[in-house]
């Protein structure tokens, strides 16, 4: 039976995940798509470390959603809205303005910082970084920070202490950006106050556990020729405005603390009345969609996922967007009535910032590190971001390019 009327597809989430499939899915003229998001720009976290060290600003880790949908065809609309629950039996997402009707949705929320409710003043005195605003906010207190230590040149200066905790690959990464920053920013600069102490806790022996253990060394060693402590098989029991209690006994002075010690899925999520595991993510099959409901996919951080081995995949970007395609590929199946393809996702590689012109990494079995590693991740970046830039300057050319009536 022939459709009169276009598959309307709803993509509540601009990150990864959801602007791979959209990308996927809107090459078909008869899709009509709705990307909404709470925020009107898709936030590359694998370079929130480069904005944080002063490498990148704000505009080179991030593109705008309404330019970006407008490099589509007419079959793509950006809606800024924050979703506060859908309605699956009718198939209505719902904001505190709108009610927008789909026949198939992708959930693609992501996931954020958890700060755990049992550690004393984690909430009011850490900073997470997965958020575009979270991460400025950081970038702009640890530059005062710095500056306010400079302004005591003449006198007696204490360093600046960073604690960074959960040894994991973002604590890992953003020790060795900030330190890797630290170094050079003193070696170009004749400050009288020259120290910035980077403190990494670590709830193991060794950091990135449950990675590859030759990356893992690889990291831990450049760590050390930085001069990043890590407190090794200690976690974060309480902090105040200027200390860190650990729970292994000791008590750090600290400036300003990153917590990197977990993450959960957005706050959507927690409104939803669908299948969650243990953890609060939401449970899918091995076609990506919802256990609940054959009509909505889920993919990205928000939900868990695993290979053929039955091993956890990490929630990477690479992953995020494999997920993307392979959910905008069942959809299309569906429209089609054809017999939807179990995902095939896995972990083509891992590459890992380590500071200025280093990291490590495996990929497609392959150890490589030092200044070829970091050459591939930046290409790797510079490639993502030359695909959606592609889409945002078309988008702009229609904005401002069209004849007025």
């Amino acid at each position: 039976m022939q459709k009169d009327q276009k598959n309307k597809i709803v993509i509540i989430g601009g990150g990864y995940a959801g602007l791979n499939a959209l990308k996927k899915l809107a090459k078909d003229q008869d899709n009509e798509i709705v990307l909404i998001d709470k925020k009107a720009y898709h936030f590359m976290q694998t370079d929130v470390y480069d904005l944080i060290a002063n490498e990148h600003d704000f505009a080179q880790v991030s593109v705008d959603l309404f330019t970006y949908c407008m490099g589509f065809d007419q079959n793509v609309t950006f809606l800024k809205e924050e979703i506060k629950s859908v309605d699956f039996k009718n198939k209505k997402v719902i904001s505190d303005r709108k009610r927008i009707n789909y026949d198939y949705l992708i959930i693609a929320v992501g996931a954020r910082t958890k700060f755990f409710s049992n550690i004393v003043g984690l909430r009011e005195y850490a900073y997470g970084v997965k958020s575009l605003h979270r991460a400025m906010y950081f970038k702009q207190k640890f530059e005062m920070s710095l500056f306010q230590k400079i302004d005591q040149e003449g006198t007696y200066c204490k360093p600046l202490n960073i604690v960074i905790a959960g040894g994991g690959l973002s604590g890992v990464e953003i020790s060795a950006q900030m330190a890797s920053f630290a170094q050079e920013f003193y070696k170009n600069n004749h400050f009288l106050c020259r120290k910035l102490n980077i403190i990494l806790v670590n709830s193991s022996e060794h950091v990135l556990k449950g990675l590859d253990e030759k990356l893992a060394k690889f990291s831990e060693e450049h760590l050390n020729k930085l001069d990043v402590t890590i407190k090794k098989n200690a976690k974060v029991q309480s902090l105040t405005p200027t200390t860190v209690s650990l729970t292994n006994g000791e008590e750090i002075e600290m400036d300003f603390m990153i917590f990197a010690g977990g993450i959960e899925p957005n706050g959507l999520i927690f409104n939803l009345k669908l299948s969650k595991n243990q953890q609060g993510y939401l449970e899918t099959n091995e076609y990506l969609q919802s256990i609940d409901y054959e009509d909505v996919f889920v993919v990205g951080d928000c939900t868990t996922i695993y290979d053929k081995n039955q091993n956890r995949l990490p929630p990477t970007a690479d992953i995020a967007e494999q997920m993307g395609r392979c959910a905008a590929k069942n959809i299309m199946r569906k429209v089609t009535e054809k017999k939807l393809v179990k995902h095939k996702v896995r972990q083509r590689g891992i590459l890992i910032a380590l500071g200025r012109r280093y990291a490590c990494g495996k990929v497609f079995g392959f150890y490589l590190h030092g200044f070829p590693a970091y050459v591939m991740k930046k290409m790797i970046e510079k490639f993502y971001l030359f695909k959606l830039d592609k889409h945002s300057k078309k988008g702009c050319q229609k904005i401002f390019c069209t004849p007025q009536d």
